[in-house]
């Protein structure tokens, strides 16, 4: 009996051709992968697989734009070396030590690296500390929504018992005896006069100027076609399709700041956390949490707003086993729902890994910022 045997190349081509789901999905090559997202035209990138729920608002991922700063608070770099001061300074807290900064530290992606908050007398919170990198992108904050403007945000840890507990009118009296501030707030707003308003404004103004450089993904998507892997690429590729992912990491933003309940609502244990409910009251904001960035995501560990997750690869593992269904209380009108779009992937450990490795190309060259000298 004569025995033939085919190149080990044209063998691969026919497990990836002809099969559902291989290492790459039907119909495509890793070099097929590679020239249509390499190719610097989104048009010609295979079809994302979306839910229906996904649709409205849906814009695909790719290089962030040019941001915009808005009108009620324009940019100046006098207000961004104001806001960066103040973003540094621990006396806007009534202990006289926390500093925005220590929750969104610049070593640390931005975040501070815990799977929760602490804060004034080490207080713990309850959520984790989201990254503050590109924030400027951003339409709602926290993790239920409950500021509008990033200014807003600004002063709530100001203000909350368990951060930096100083009422805004403390902390403009006690900046307001710092005579190095007086310059500072001259060349910002034109007058020496510090306000609540004008503190946050500062804040807010440093806070949009800390945008991620280019990231190999970006760099990749507007045509260098050797900058991923084909690893890499394949994560891409299942991130946008059977993984699922682009359902509601979308956008250049890699949110689609949308909020959906993932499963991990606590509901009627110690843990509980019903989200955006506690902010809308409506029964079916129930364990509702905003989607967050993935960009620069590989720095910004642990995850979910809960912390629950200490590395990436444990959030994929709950995803692809379609999150957990939340079987307390069901006959309550507060009943959590999970999200329709979560379902069991069935991806394999090879998908799971090309999956990590393309979240890791979201993340650019990490710098380093150091605390300005405070005014005294």
């Amino acid at each position: 009996m004569m025995k033939y045997f085919l190149p080990l190349s044209a063998v691969l081509f026919a497990i990836y051709s002809f099969s559902d789901f291989g290492s790459i999905q039907k119909g495509y090559t890793h070099q097929e992968l590679r020239d249509l997202y390499g190719s610097g035209n989104q048009d010609l990138w295979p079809k994302p697989h979306l839910f229906d729920e996904a649709k409205e608002g849906f814009q695909d991922i790719g290089s962030l734009s040019k941001p915009e700063f808005p009108k009620d608070n324009p940019y100046s770099k006098d207000k961004e070396e104001l806001g960066k001061v103040l973003f540094f300074d621990p006396r806007l807290s009534k202990s006289g030590q926390i500093s925005c900064a220590n929750c969104h530290d610049p070593e640390l992606g931005w975040a501070d690296g815990r799977r929760v908050a602490y804060g004034h007398d080490r207080q713990q919170g309850t959520r984790n500390t989201p990254t503050i990198l590109n924030i400027i992108y951003a339409k709602e904050y926290f993790w239920d929504g409950r500021a509008t403007t990033l200014e807003e945000q600004a002063k709530a840890p100001i203000e909350n018992p368990v951060e930096m507990n100083l009422h805004s009118r403390l902390a403009v009296k006690r900046i307001a005896k710092i005579k190095g501030y007086r310059e500072y707030f001259q060349k910002a707003f034109g007058t020496e006069k510090i306000t609540e308003e004008n503190i946050v404004k500062a804040i807010a103004t440093f806070e949009r100027t800390i945008i991620s450089p280019k990231s190999k993904f970006d760099k990749f998507v507007e045509g260098k076609k050797d900058a991923l892997t084909d690893s890499e690429i394949n994560g891409l590729h299942l991130f946008r399709t059977k993984a699922n992912c682009i359902n509601c990491h979308n956008t250049p933003y890699f949110s689609d700041q949308k909020f959906h309940n993932v499963g991990l609502t606590y509901f009627g244990r110690e843990y509980e956390d019903l989200g955006l409910y506690n902010i809308s009251k409506k029964n079916e904001d129930v364990g509702k949490f905003k989607t967050a960035t993935l960009r620069e995501v590989s720095q910004t560990a642990p995850y979910m707003h809960n912390g629950l997750f200490p590395n990436i690869r444990g959030v994929l593992n709950l995803y692809n086993a379609g999150m957990p269904n939340e079987k307390r209380n069901r006959d309550s009108p507060l009943a959590p729902k999970k999200s329709g779009m979560l379902e069991k992937l069935n991806l394999t450990d090879a998908e799971l890994t090309d999956l990590e490795n393309f979240l890791k190309t979201l993340h650019s060259y990490q710098y380093k910022m150091r605390a300005p000298q405070l005014p005294k």
